[in-house]
């Protein structure tokens, strides 16, 4: 059922889904991923589902999922706290050099991206800045040994690190050829960690206690629990670590634009927004925990960020307070296919055709990214109308991959 500007899912037994899916793909592996997660008792409300959904692992990205008295740890995912940052400065077109190769190499030199990391180098925020960080992980670690038993790298040295997949650093124009730095990381490798963690130990408290469930991603943990307040505590680690995290690399990014390119300031206040985390809001008269898998904070004011694909347009937007979608919108342009599809259908020669101008990755490692895998960020962006207000309109010049 539509209402115009989402349409209305019913489910047998459960809560309701909004959907601002009007003009955007839905695969029925992700709907019914959706039914499932409604299903739950405690969903308050309904689920709200942005138009940059498809299916994901444990849930569904693009979904909103508000909840009273419990926390679904899949939901949350292991890259906890991902998300993006983004700032303006004073440069513009004109300041740039024509190839952009040289700048690449010197961000890729300074930011490492994929499974590299600063190896004994310390923590990039420095001795000040890393110690009230690594002693709340060091309190989490006390009452959850198990969390680093696989002998991961230390954290300090990952933190100002990009990593793989889909997170990127971008150097974009905007309309008014203003230079803008973007960019998409999370958790890295401690927050996976730990959101494979506590996402066994829901699993093992539904076997505990025998309850039975539409999909084993959707095990949860109970409010006035231990475990519970210790999964709070540590994904609101992780979340600060994500967000710490942006801040170092946007500022090694900007350090390597003051040393290529003529002065320059930063001309607004820097936008870092999670799209992969819970928190505790108030909506329809109640507090809640809301799950954003895939999903930006839209309050009526706040600004965030919607990226396209590598050779697509993103977005800088305001939020309008839809309560609705529990003041939610996109993430994203989000996954149109698989990765191992878009492999399967589009070829390198694909690839450089669809990120012609962009300085970037034109290797066969990245056809998975490439700009045909994701939904058209303009039928995204037209769902949602009704959540956010564009501020600005950016189209990348030049893209870091892991």
């Amino acid at each position: 059922m539509s209402t115009g500007s989402f349409t209305y899912i019913e489910t047998t037994g459960g809560a309701g889904i909004k959907a601002w899916t009007n003009g955007v793909h839905v695969e029925e592996a992700a709907r019914q991923q959706l039914i499932n997660t409604a299903s739950m008792p405690f969903i308050h409300r309904h689920v709200a589902v942005m138009p940059d959904v498809h299916l994901g692992k444990g849930s569904t990205v693009g979904s909103v999922i508000p909840t009273k008295g419990a926390i679904i740890p899949a939901a949350v995912g292991v890259d906890i706290g991902c998300g993006m940052c983004a700032v303006e400065t004073s440069l513009t077109a004109n300041d740039l050099p024509d190839s952009l190769v040289d700048l690449r190499s010197r961000i890729e030199a300074m930011v490492p991206v994929g499974f590299n990391d600063f190896g004994d180098t310390p923590s990039k925020l420095g001795e000040d800045g890393w110690r009230p960080l690594a002693d709340r992980y060091r309190a989490i670690e006390d009452k959850h040994p198990k969390i680093t038993a696989r002998k991961p790298k230390p954290i300090a040295n990952q933190l100002g690190t990009l990593g793989g997949g889909n997170h990127f650093i971008e150097v974009c124009l905007d309309t008014n050829q203003a230079v803008w730095i973007m960019l998409h990381s999370g958790s890295r490798g401690v927050g996976n960690r730990i959101g494979s963690y506590f996402i066994e130990q829901a699993r093992e408290e539904m076997q505990r206690y025998f309850i039975s469930l539409p999909d084993r991603d959707l095990a949860y943990l109970v409010e006035g629990s231990s475990l519970f307040d210790d999964y709070v505590e540590a994904v609101g680690w992780a979340q600060d670590y994500a967000r710490r995290n942006r801040d170092v690399m946007l500022q090694e990014v900007i350090n390597v634009l003051r040393a290529t390119l003529p002065p320059f300031t930063i001309r607004r206040e820097v936008i870092n927004c999670h799209h992969n985390y819970v928190e505790r809001e108030h909506h329809f008269g109640e507090d809640v925990w809301v799950t954003r898998k895939g999903a930006v904070r839209a309050r009526d004011g706040d600004l965030g960020i919607i990226p396209g694909s590598m050779g697509a347009r993103s977005f800088i937007v305001r939020g309008k307070g839809n309560p609705d979608s529990f003041c939610s919108c996109a993430h994203g342009a989000g996954r149109l296919m698989s990765r191992n599809e878009a492999k399967r259908r589009f070829t390198l020669e694909d690839h450089i055709k669809a990120t012609e101008g962009v300085e970037c990755r034109k290797d066969a490692s990245v056809i998975d990214e490439t700009v045909g895998a994701y939904k058209p960020i303009d039928d995204v962006m037209a769902a949602q109308a009704d959540l956010v207000e564009v501020v600005a309109e950016l189209k990348q010049v030049l893209c870091v991959k892991g």
